[in-house]
């Protein structure tokens, strides 16, 4: 029993792997829109297989290496993949690098936060989280049809995805909301808006994640523009 209790939160980090595997065949295959879904269930089994690992007790260095190891295939090399066959084949090699870029930077953002986990403050994460990169550009390829791409648009995301490529190996500060208390005023506001993220989703679906996520992604650069815009006060 013990036993199988060790490896339940290893069996989905492998539907983890299996979903972004399945993406993979759907974007060779056309089905790009279930290859965005298949992304977004691998993010789901992503969420809970840490979260089962501790209310089990069961956490490990193996189950943390294995997760990252699945990572890099769900939203490293699936939304590359997907976002290269939907739209950026058309640029050749631009695409190609494109689309690289984001499986690299992705690679070096989970390595990043491996070696990172214990020194950082637990409620920031540097650089955009790749399940974030990778949920941004599959709900936007999600709301998007291949049938409305033009080459405007494909221009747009060949750029989109170099940024968040830039924006994954970057020092931007993304709140990651580990600290809320629901105990607490501010806990409260948490999961209340939680709550009003979930009714979004569920009404307007891939629309509202991608609004979402692409706001996300773009808070922390525009808090640090704000910073630097922002008057210094002069003391007396």
């Amino acid at each position: 029993m013990r036993r199988g209790i060790y490896a339940l939160p290893a069996l989905f980090t492998a539907g983890n792997i299996l979903c972004g595997y399945l993406s993979l065949d759907a974007s060779a295959l056309g089905a790009f829109e279930y290859a965005a879904k298949l992304v977004f269930l691998a993010a789901i089994l992503d969420g809970l297989d840490g979260r089962i690992a501790r209310w089990t007790g069961t956490t490990s260095a193996f189950g943390e290496q294995l997760d990252s190891l699945a990572d890099i295939v769900s939203f490293g090399v699936a939304p590359a993949f997907l976002v290269y066959r939907w739209g950026l084949s058309e640029f050749g090699r631009a695409g190609l690098v494109a689309s690289f870029l984001f499986v690299v930077c992705g690679a070096s953002r989970l390595a990043r936060f491996n070696v990172q986990i214990h020194v950082v403050d637990k409620r920031w994460f540097v650089g955009l989280p790749i399940p974030s990169a990778a949920g941004a550009l599959c709900a936007l390829i999600w709301a998007l049809p291949a049938s409305a791409l033009t080459d405007s648009l494909r221009a747009v995301f060949l750029a989109v995805t170099a940024v968040l490529a830039f924006l994954m190996v970057s020092t931007f500060r993304y709140r990651s909301f580990k600290d809320a208390d629901v105990k607490s005023r501010r806990g409260r506001l948490y999961f209340l808006l939680f709550a009003a993220v979930l009714g979004l989703i569920f009404w307007l679906r891939q629309y509202a994640l991608a609004g979402l996520l692409v706001t996300y992604a773009a808070s922390a650069p525009l808090v640090r523009l704000f910073g630097i815009l922002r008057p210094k006060r002069v003391s007396a």
